[in-house]
């Protein structure tokens, strides 16, 4: 796990800076890794029809994170399929599945980092997003815990089809 600076003067902002490490620093690598070792074919298999690939899985991330936080906090305009991110059967070429794991993560990071937790709708500003009326704050959360959750079930996904262990807490002890 990577760690904030400490440098953060209130709650606020501790929490947006954690957030934003979580997403881009720690987990999107993870994620990278994973998506670059497994081949096109691995991407987009699943044991069964009620389980998702990792490349479904992905593409409900970038829907995700661009309705909770693109669209909801940052207001850029996103229409979302939900129902298409799981349906998708077509093999999407890896690069283009990252490139845009990658450029979504890397818009949240703007987003959260112009947010002032200390301004005065701030983190607890409620607005409506899916069928749910949340704050800023629980929005962020969700994204962050949501990433985490399906990034182990692609981290799973990876092991299962390459037999290998990606080595992520090895590396951390060797430093």
């Amino acid at each position: 796990m990577l760690t904030t600076s400490g440098k953060a003067a209130t709650e606020g902002q501790e929490f947006i800076e954690a957030s934003r490490v979580f997403l881009k620093h720690d987990f999107l690598p993870k994620m990278k890794h994973c998506l670059e070792q497994m081949s096109e074919q691995d991407l987009w298999w699943r044991p069964n029809e009620y389980s998702n690939s990792a490349g479904n899985l992905v593409l409900h991330l970038c829907g995700n994170i661009r309705q909770w936080i693109l669209n909801s906090i940052g207001g850029s305009q996103f229409e979302r399929d939900r129902d298409a991110e799981f349906a998708e059967r077509r093999s999407r070429p890896k690069t283009e599945l990252i490139a845009s794991i990658d450029a979504t993560v890397s818009e949240v990071d703007r987003v959260l980092e112009r947010l002032s937790p200390a301004s005065p709708a701030g983190l607890l500003e409620r607005f409506p997003v899916q069928v749910y009326t949340t704050s800023r704050l629980q929005a962020i959360y969700h994204v962050v815990e949501h990433f985490s959750y399906h990034l182990g079930q692609i981290i799973y996904i990876y092991k299962l089809r390459t037999g290998r262990d990606p080595g992520f807490y090895r590396q951390l002890t060797q430093r």
